[in-house]
């Protein structure tokens, strides 16, 4: 079973739950936030809400930020004719510079619901795991499995698969936030 932690036992500060279906990891990342989020922490980051319409090539989906309840809705939707719906970059890029933001705050935790085909681009949210990442804060997302290798490249080793359970990674969670302070406490 996969523990969160390394080689040497240290709790990586990058946590991706591997997946090939959306839902299971949507509804992981939803019930950890807000488990933390009882519990006091301070978590930063969205989770996904996804609604399929009948007729639709795809429904709405939704980011909604976990702190403040925001949502920006980041498809487009293109018609019952069209090839496939298509993602509204201005949408995502009004999330990521909020994200960014509330970064600067010093979170406990940031979740980001995806790394995707955007982030292994060099787009998409890619600058708030960075930013996130640059200011020691640790991070949990999901990658679908077409995503893995990039997300490895990006992670560079400093990542670690997790089960799509809430419990383990709720655990995983709580010992990054752990880690994280002791290294700002010692610094």
């Amino acid at each position: 079973m996969v523990d969160g932690k390394g080689a040497m036992g240290e709790c990586k500060p990058l946590g991706f739950i591997p997946f090939l279906q959306d839902d299971a990891a949507d509804r992981v990342l939803e019930a950890v936030a807000r488990r933390l989020v009882a519990k006091g922490h301070r978590v930063e980051g969205f989770i996904q809400h996804a609604e399929k319409d009948e007729g639709q090539c795809c429904g709405a989906v939704d980011l909604e930020d976990i702190a403040t309840g925001r949502r920006w809705q980041i498809m487009q939707a293109l018609g019952a004719h069209a090839r496939g719906c298509r993602l509204d970059f201005n949408a995502l890029s009004d999330a990521a510079v909020f994200a960014e933001g509330r970064i600067r705050t010093r979170p406990d935790l940031l979740i980001l619901n995806r790394f995707g085909k955007g982030e292994e681009q060099g787009g998409g949210l890619r600058s708030v795991f960075e930013a996130a990442f640059m200011a020691g804060v640790p991070i949990l997302t999901s990658v679908k499995q077409p995503y893995l290798d990039g997300w490895g490249a990006f992670s560079g080793g400093l990542s670690e698969p997790l089960p799509p359970e809430t419990d383990a990674v709720l655990q995983w969670c709580c010992d990054a936030i752990a880690r994280a302070r002791q290294v700002r406490d010692a610094a």
